[in-house]
């Protein structure tokens, strides 16, 4: 896969791309998956929403908050970390944290949030538990790329499927035409971050609340994020971060 930057503002990862929809489990997934190409993206003019189905309540070791507090906190985290790479629209669903379940409820959700932001990429956590690397498996991140990639092939675009999207909310049927799986088994889609690496850093450090050492967490991504630069064809001095693409169409 070539390298994804190209002069004129566009980018071969974005043409024919305005509007994309992230939408992940927990606040700072979409920092640690994707925030260098989302920082590439919105650079390039695509306006980007997320989307995260919980508020993060039960993440990290903080035994001095209740869980209402630590939502609150990491809503906040995660707008800050949003504005650092050009992202205004940030949505939360309010599931329980470390209780996501693929349900009808959730992919109706999802598939509203679809019909209202009408993007042509949507960005989901791939539903496939990972053996070699478990981090990314968490039952969430797996539960909402299930309810996600059912939210956009058949939900949204079917206009029997929740009918009250459209008989009572007034929202019509929109086609994705692509998804782009993070963690999928079969990467395809590489997007060099190398010169927004440090961007990507400054959004994972809106989320204080989660991350200790943010420059000890870049040595640590470093040698991952070259690792699928060199498998994208994209140079041993390069930082990538890697997707499956899935048409929807």
């Amino acid at each position: 896969m070539p390298n994804g930057n190209r002069a004129g503002g566009r980018t071969e990862h974005t043409d024919g791309i305005d509007r994309a929809l992230v939408v992940m489990a927990h606040p700072d997934d979409v920092d640690f998956a994707c925030a260098g190409t989302v920082a590439l993206w919105t650079d390039a003019g695509v306006e980007v929403t997320y989307l995260m189905v919980t508020d993060g309540e039960a993440g990290g070791d903080d035994r001095t908050l209740d869980t209402g507090a630590l939502a609150d906190l990491r809503r906040s985290e995660q707008r800050k970390a949003a504005e650092a790479v050009g992202v205004h629209d940030v949505r939360f669903l309010g599931y329980g944290d470390g209780r996501v379940l693929p349900t009808l409820d959730l992919r109706r959700d999802i598939a509203r949030v679809v019909r209202r932001v009408r993007p042509q990429r949507v960005v989901l956590p791939s539903p496939e538990r990972d053996w070699k690397r478990i981090a990314p498996s968490h039952p969430d991140h797996l539960a909402t790329g299930e309810a996600g990639i059912n939210a956009v092939y058949p939900d949204a675009r079917n206009p029997h499927a929740h009918p009250e999207l459209l008989a009572e909310e007034g929202l019509e049927p929109w086609k994705v035409p692509e998804v782009w799986l993070v963690h999928g088994p079969s990467p395809d889609r590489f997007s060099d971050i190398t010169d927004v690496f440090d961007r990507k850093l400054t959004a994972l450090s809106c989320h204080a609340s989660q991350i200790g050492d943010v420059a000890e967490l870049g040595e640590a991504l470093r040698p991952w994020l070259a690792e699928q630069a060199v498998g994208g064809g994209l140079g041993e001095d390069r930082l990538a971060e890697a997707f499956q693409h899935v048409d929807t169409r």
